[in-house]
């Protein structure tokens, strides 16, 4: 393919939302379903120039400016840009690259992935192509969620680039899925970042250490995200809480959950959520709880006054 024209000036910008898992979480990466959800309410935003000389990456909530050609292959940032101009077949333009993003890093959120997703969409619009499907932007992006994560179950880049409800199995086809009756959760941040990669690792050791315990944890688990894809679904929303409760005793087992976590659940939990769990690779990161026109605000003063250090309140449609 041919290298695009684009006139200096003309500017190409493109966006991808967060996401949450709210059941399934790390036994997903062992074939169990898990269901997983975008967070409109959050954005990771690209914006592309042409211009300058070779590819400026800047990531500007960061700090961080990447000369292209210069930087760390396996540097993310990086990566995405190199597989999708290889997909593309296009070599290295001049061309500016600004991301700026309202997901907080390393939270459970899916910041990782959304940039990845705007990364390439914006590259996809740069070349001409638009109206690339959702399955190849996906499947560009869980390339490099291997760096952020070692060993990603695929979810994150597969909620965010379909931005609707999913329903996900690994190594099985895509399955997504429509939410009845909205519903509302509130999520909240311990303002420590959560180290997915360690994380599923020592998941990893545990489970190889003791696979009959793990492997029935994990069972639970995706039989809890069975249920709640039925009752979402059909809109018998009442059910979810005790089935977050459930999710998140398991996830204490399996040792991915914190003190900071632990104290924002208990909190949701006095201030009347229906339900509340970690969300993402745990031991730092967000908890979300599920919430109702009653108790909402009153949930997110609880955990503002927890120590939680951002609370976002968004709505599952």
């Amino acid at each position: 393919m041919g290298m695009p024209c684009l006139r200096r000036g003309i500017v190409i910008t493109a966006s991808a939302p967060g996401k949450i898992i709210l059941l399934g979480e790390h036994a997903v990466v062992y074939g169990r379903p898990a269901i997983a959800v975008p967070v409109t309410h959050v954005q990771a935003t690209v914006t592309l120039e042409p211009g300058g000389r070779g590819v400026m990456i800047q990531a500007r909530d960061t700090g961080r400016t990447l000369d292209y050609a210069q930087a760390d292959p396996l540097d993310p940032l990086a990566a995405i840009v190199r597989v999708t101009l290889a997909h593309f077949g296009l070599a290295a333009p001049d061309l500016s690259i600004a991301i700026r993003s309202t997901i907080p890093i390393a939270s459970g959120l899916g910041s990782g992935a959304a940039v990845s997703v705007a990364i390439v969409r914006a590259l996809a619009k740069f070349a001409g192509q638009a109206d690339l499907s959702p399955d190849i932007v996906s499947n560009l992006a869980y390339e490099v969620e291997q760096l952020y994560h070692g060993t990603p179950s695929g979810i994150d880049n597969t909620v965010i680039a379909f931005n609707r409800p999913v329903y996900f199995v690994r190594g099985k086809p895509l399955q997504t899925f429509s939410v009845k009756r909205p519903f509302t959760v509130v999520i909240g941040d311990t303002g420590i970042a959560s180290p997915t990669k360690i994380a599923v690792a020592e998941v990893r050791t545990g489970w190889a250490a003791d696979r009959a315990r793990y492997e029935a944890w994990f069972d639970q688990i995706g039989r809890l995200a069975q249920q709640a894809r039925a009752a979402i679904e059909c809109g018998e929303i009442d059910q979810l809480g005790p089935w977050l409760d459930q999710n998140q005793s398991l996830l204490q087992n399996i040792g991915v959950s914190s003190v900071e976590l632990d104290r924002l659940i208990g909190a949701a939990k006095a201030a009347g959520a229906a339900g509340a769990k970690l969300v993402g690779g745990g031991r730092g990161g967000n908890m979300i709880a599920l919430v109702d026109e009653t108790n909402r605000e009153a949930v997110a003063a609880a955990l503002q006054n927890a120590g939680a250090t951002r609370v976002i309140i968004t709505e599952i449609k």
